[in-house]
């Protein structure tokens, strides 16, 4: 299992300074490439204030000038709101601007905030008929002319201008909670990404059993990967659990707001919804969210990664934007890197050991065989 982060600039206040929020994330990307994180991901949002990212293609043409290994992933571009020639050129060029790094990936949406300014007021769930159609237009206009005649876009023969730097393109990745969609995505040749959400960790189960089920019909395509995202906390000791659940319930409250359109939004600053008024009350419950959550000691969080990776989950990443302090994103980082990555990591090598002895003990034995026949038929 490989690791991955997902960052944005936030602001929660006015005293919150743009400054601060383009410092704090470049901060926090310099440590994930450095410490061997796989893929930085970066989401797509308008008009709110605690996701600052209306354009991921140039955040993360930004960040690569000022990394050097680690990926740079959309996730996710919001599909209503781009035309395929739009999105097919934006992408290409951030390909390159990156050095072949893009990870390419989108969503139908999630907040109903944003459908009522961006996607004419249509219900988010709508936005899956417009990733439909979106991914294998942009997908032809990448491999050259292409003419559309489809429901929600219509073109005459043109083309992405540039095509990709990666061959054939960047590796596309669907976000998805739905069965539907986990289908769709995997019989198009994508990677799957999901959550989640606050749901108790039996839903990791459900997940990739959902995952399961796509790959297991699609025998056609090659298994893709699956990355799932949870909101993260390490810290040294287990009393530390408090901040984490705090933050993670003021922010859930403020997701709900967005969500469902329920609260207000004061220049650009959504309002935590009252309790009340939150869905699936149950997961709000302190205890749940320390243990559903990827809250916890470093010996804590490589128990719950274990979980994620008995359900096939190939990349892991880890959700710091949730108004978590920034000295304790920056200290999740540390711990992650300095103490939950080198058990993975040994354990993978330990495992390349095992598999490679095998292997050549089974090329020993071969060679063997045709001696031993000889000397019995001597």
């Amino acid at each position: 299992m490989k690791f991955s982060v997902s960052l944005s600039m936030e602001r929660f206040s006015p005293q919150d300074t743009m400054n601060d929020a383009v410092r704090n994330m470049l901060h926090l990307a310099r440590i994930a490439d450095e410490g061997g994180f796989e893929t930085l991901w970066t989401a797509e949002h308008h008009t709110i204030e605690c996701t600052i990212s209306p354009n991921p293609f140039i955040t993360l043409t930004w960040l690569s000038q000022h990394t050097e290994q680690i990926r740079l992933g959309t996730a996710t571009i919001v599909a209503p709101y781009w035309s395929p020639i739009r999105l097919a050129g934006e992408s290409a060029m951030c390909d390159h601007l990156t050095g072949g790094r893009l990870e390419f990936g989108i969503a139908r949406g999630a907040y109903q905030y944003e459908f009522d300014r961006m996607a004419g007021g249509i219900p988010q769930q709508e936005g899956v008929a417009y990733m439909k159609e979106l991914v294998p237009a942009v997908k032809k206009l990448w491999e050259g002319d292409y003419a559309h005649d489809g429901h929600y876009w219509q073109f005459p023969l043109a083309t992405s201008v540039p095509k990709p730097l990666q061959t054939p393109h960047p590796p596309i990745w669907v976000a998805t909670r739905d069965p539907g969609s986990f289908d769709w995505a995997v019989g198009v040749g994508a990677n799957i990404l999901s959550t989640p959400l606050a749901a108790p960790v039996s839903e990791v189960a459900v997940l990739g059993d959902k995952f399961r089920k796509a790959v297991a019909d699609h025998p056609e395509r090659p298994r893709p990967r699956f990355m799932m995202l949870r909101r993260t906390c390490v810290y040294d000791r287990a009393q530390d659990w408090e901040i984490a659940v705090r933050h993670s319930v003021d922010f859930g409250r403020t997701f709900e707001n967005l969500m469902q359109n329920i609260g207000a939004v004061e220049n650009g600053f959504p309002e935590a919804v009252p309790y009340e008024s939150v869905v699936g009350r149950a997961n709000y419950d302190p205890a749940a969210i320390r243990e559903n959550l990827m809250f916890g000691t470093p010996d804590e969080i490589v128990r719950k990664l274990e979980v994620y990776e008995e359900q096939g989950v190939d990349q892991f990443c880890l959700g710091l934007s949730f108004n978590l302090p920034f000295e304790l994103q920056v200290k999740t980082l540390r711990l992650f890197i300095d103490e939950v990555m080198p058990h993975f990591a040994a354990r993978e090598a330990r495992r390349a050991k095992e598999a490679n002895s095998a292997a050549a003990a089974r090329l020993a034995e071969t060679a063997a065989r045709p001696a031993a026949l000889a000397s019995a038929g001597r």
